[in-house]
């Protein structure tokens, strides 16, 4: 079976659709056959993914990416203060 790489706005409409066909009393099998997804995929959707839509979705994703961003300057910034406060112990 061919790999495929699900954007998280879809992993959230198959989820929803997911829930949708166990709560009509589908088999689980059924369900994953039907979604085209593993098992294990399902479960980590359900744990990633319950409760949300696609709005959500995009906004964690934003603040994921800010996050790393901040991180980012973070880094740089004690990088700076370590390489100033070597200097400065070098002069003494």
């Amino acid at each position: 079976m061919k790999r495929k790489r699900h954007t998280p706005e879809r992993a959230v409409r198959k989820v929803r659709e997911g829930e949708r066909m166990l709560a009509a009393r589908s088999d689980l099998a059924e369900v994953l056959r039907h979604l085209e997804i593993t098992e294990s995929t399902w479960h980590r959707w359900r744990r990633t993914y319950a409760g949300m839509n696609a709005a959500d979705v995009r906004r964690l994703t934003e603040l994921e990416a800010e996050n790393a961003r901040l991180k980012k300057l973070l880094a740089e910034a004690e990088l700076d203060k370590a390489m100033l406060k070597d200097l400065a112990e070098r002069k003494r």
